[in-house]
């Protein structure tokens, strides 16, 4: 057995706990560091005299995709995983970006609150929007899916509602004509998130809307602030309390060094909230930049090109998960159930 090529470990600051995370298989987990150690020895080949602790550690670790067979048994796995999202005809999903403008001011968005950027950022005019809705009707019968997913994202698609109604109505519409099953979901800051638009879009499909969290009210603040810089933590948390019992909620959270011990105590503040049981997954994912911020015990990440030079800074958010679709892939929006 080898340690996977797309394991992710960090130590966490102050603890014997190690976060590890597979990109592939988006298993994460907390482990001691001397369980994080024995992908170290399966990396040297030690892995004689274990004990059964030990043996029952491992077979965690392989079940969650952190030990393979082989780094060929890793580049199969990802072959697949491609073949799968490209070719497998029985769903079409599609991700439609209402606007590209956001109230929010996350200093380590990919489009970001840089200059007069936000001003003259994109926005879907209803013309764009009805030549989606047929488009979307032409793929239906080119495709011949069984089911149908659109994903609203941004932005913050919400503030676009007219564009987003308009291609949810045209896209159920045109796939209950066809006797293929449809669903929605929506990927959004929660600010704007309200009774009155869940309701409206639950008869159309709507099946699951994530909302991003950075941490505890103080850290997400920092992290996800209104572009005059209010906070919007209780807010959002407001709005999911009147929502959740409409729709399921999939909670999503971007950390850096300076972030991710908050989460513990978010955690804490969900599972302590009346609509705790609505939630339907929660998944944190690293944030990455395009250079370096200074580290507190925890190794930045830079993602590079084959040149080795910086690409954008952009997060990982598991942008998809909140229960609509049948495979799995946070880089291009589909979701798991």
């Amino acid at each position: 057995m080898q340690p996977s090529m797309f394991n992710l470990r960090v130590p966490i600051d102050g603890r014997d706990d190690v976060f590890l995370m597979n990109t592939l298989t988006d298993a994460q987990m907390v482990v001691s560091s001397d369980v994080a150690s024995l992908l170290d020895r399966a990396a040297a080949d030690e892995m004689d005299e274990l004990d059964a602790e030990s043996v029952h550690a491992l077979s965690i670790l392989k079940e969650n995709g952190f030990l393979v067979a082989n780094r060929e048994a890793d580049r199969r796995a990802l072959d697949t995983f491609f073949s799968t999202v490209r070719h497998d005809g029985s769903e079409l999903h599609i991700t439609v970006l209402t606007t590209l403008q956001c109230n929010f001011a996350c200093d380590y968005c990919f489009q970001g609150d840089h200059g007069d950027y936000n001003k003259f950022a994109d926005k879907m005019t209803p013309e764009t929007a009805a030549r989606v809705a047929a488009w979307i009707e032409r793929e239906l019968d080119r495709v011949r899916p069984e089911r149908l997913v659109i994903m609203f994202f941004g932005g913050e698609p919400l503030l676009n509602l007219p564009a987003l109604y308009d291609i949810a109505e045209r896209g159920a519409a045109a796939a209950r004509a066809r006797g293929i099953d449809i669903g929605l979901s929506i990927i959004t800051n929660g600010l704007l998130l309200t009774p009155e638009v869940v309701d409206r879009l639950v008869p159309l499909g709507l099946k699951a809307v994530k909302i991003t969290l950075d941490g505890d009210r103080e850290t997400h603040d920092r992290m996800r602030p209104l572009r005059g810089g209010q906070g919007t933590f209780d807010r959002i948390v407001e709005n999911m309390r009147h929502v959740a019992d409409r729709i399921p909620i999939a909670i999503g959270g971007n950390f850096d060094e300076s972030s991710f011990g908050s989460y513990p105590a978010l955690l804490d503040f969900l599972r302590a909230q009346d609509f705790a049981g609505r939630l339907s997954k929660v998944n944190f994912k690293p944030i990455i930049r395009a250079t370096a911020a200074t580290p507190k015990g925890v190794l930045p990440l830079i993602p590079v090109n084959g040149a080795g030079k910086p690409l954008g800074g952009t997060c990982m958010t598991s942008v998809g998960k909140g229960g609509v679709a049948k495979a799995g892939c946070d880089s291009c929006g589909r979701t798991t159930r």
